[in-house]
């Protein structure tokens, strides 16, 4: 019952609605079929499967809201669930930001749901994941992986007549292999909706490669240094930059979008010209939802055109206040659905290295910690293989690094871009960036 049709769930909610008193009332609707197979030491160690199904009600009267969920899905257990909504709104303060509900609209239908990512089973699972360990055992490596797909649907609907409904597949597969003396570590992590497109063996050989040729690193000094940054690593670096882009906080001077004195960065050119970034739902490669929480459309947004920044997201309550349109935003939650898409070129990362007199290679960051919100500069780790480059060629590997750097100045320091692959819940170029900062030295693999 986790995965509900179109039918199905506005059968239910229109139920649910029809238990209503309250002034407004919104119902939400999701459930998630979804299955796991987990290694380590070259032996598989856990393995389970996950179903759940939830009803939430937000009922209000006035400004005042309530909110309720069950599992439960008799018709005493949803009308029960009502009551209780109701009965916690008249017990609420007033919100002095609570917006009227919005009717009905058109929403695009999502593109996600791949059936047989949605099929696969234990024994898939199971297939998919010898194929990695006998990437390890064959050349006397040793790996620790997880393999992970879900199926999902989200549903609302609301008194004022508004219903929406998005279902979506995922499958991710990451892997760290490393030697048996412990001196070499390699990685990869990827995420598709299509498990079609998800190679566990070829995947895995890449990691196994990294661990073998990241063995015996030398110490080189810290200091700036061109750097290559693999889409992961890019990833890691710009994973949160893209909810940045809210008008709210910019007004409020809480974000790297405020603008010193009052006023946000709207329309500056903030990035090099070569920086792109959209959202869009319909993206083959990472699609997302077509409607937001509040009930409002998501669609293709350009977010940064040539390195300036073109829009930003503005909730309803925002948009009213400050006389602005509202703009669902990237990156889930309730203003928004869908990831960061950032155009590249066309240059592969062994092109790229090819092109670099001096630098260094890096397949991700890891423990990355904030230290300042509004500057964006961040502090962390290179990890699983960080390699010297030389004369366009990797010469050695090199012990990790720990860096300060801010994605706002990396992206000012943008010479090349490569090809954009789907990392996790981005799309993204590697990336050739200028003068990156490395503090210190790391003994860690």
């Amino acid at each position: 019952m986790a995965i509900l049709s179109k039918d199905e769930a506005q059968a239910i909610m229109k139920k649910v609605l029809g238990f209503a008193k309250a002034d407004e009332t919104e119902v939400g609707l999701g459930g998630q079929q979804s299955g796991n197979i987990r290694y380590a030491r070259n032996a598989v160690s856990t393995a389970g499967e996950v179903s759940n199904l939830n009803l939430s009600v937000s009922s209000s009267f006035g400004k005042r809201t309530g909110n309720a969920t069950i599992n439960e899905f008799d018709d005493a257990s949803l009308e029960k669930v009502v009551r209780r909504a109701e009965e916690l709104a008249r017990l609420a303060p007033e919100n002095p930001e609570y917006m009227p509900l919005l009717g009905p609209s058109n929403f695009a239908e999502s593109i996600g749901f791949i059936p047989s990512t949605a099929a696969m089973t234990p024994d898939t699972r199971a297939e998919m994941v010898a194929k990695s360990l006998k990437v390890s055992k064959d050349n006397k490596l040793e790996s620790a992986g997880f393999l992970q797909n879900s199926a999902g649907f989200r549903a609302m609907a609301n008194s004022k007549g508004l219903f929406a409904y998005n279902k979506s597949t995922d499958v991710s597969f990451s892997v760290t292999v490393r030697n048996q003396e412990g001196t070499g570590s390699g990685y990869v992590d990827h995420s598709f909706n299509d498990v079609g497109k998800l190679d566990t063996l070829a995947l895995t050989k890449i990691a196994a490669n990294k661990a073998t040729s990241s063995a015996g690193a030398k110490a080189i000094e810290p200091g700036r240094y061109t750097v290559i940054l693999e889409p992961l690593a890019a990833s890691d670096m710009l994973g949160g930059i893209i909810r940045g882009f809210e008008q709210r906080t910019a007004d409020e001077g809480r974000s790297f979008m405020s603008k010193k004195g009052g006023g946000t960065r709207l329309g500056e050119q903030l990035f090099d010209e070569k920086v792109n970034i959209i959202s869009d739902p319909m993206n083959p490669e990472l699609p997302g939802a077509t409607w937001s929480g509040d009930g409002m459309p998501v669609e293709k947004t350009v977010w940064v055109e040539n390195g300036v920044v073109k829009n930003l997201a503005c909730s309803r309550f925002w948009a009213q206040k400050k006389g602005l349109k509202p703009l669902s935003g990237p990156g889930g939650g309730r203003f928004g659905g869908g990831g960061m898409i950032m155009a590249g070129g066309t240059a592969s990362i062994e092109d790229m290295i090819k092109n670099t007199e001096k630098g260094i290679l890096v397949t991700r960051f890891w423990y990355i910690r904030m230290v300042d919100q509004q500057t964006l500069v961040q502090t962390g780790l290179t990890r699983d293989g960080t390699f010297y480059i030389e004369n366009g060629q990797i010469k050695f590997p090199v012990k990790n690094f720990r860096f300060n750097e801010s994605p706002i100045i990396m992206l000012n320091n943008v010479e090349e871009l490569g090809k954009p692959v789907r990392s996790g819940s981005s799309i993204l170029p590697p990336m050739k960036i200028r003068d990156f900062t490395f503090t210190s030295l790391s003994d860690a693999i």
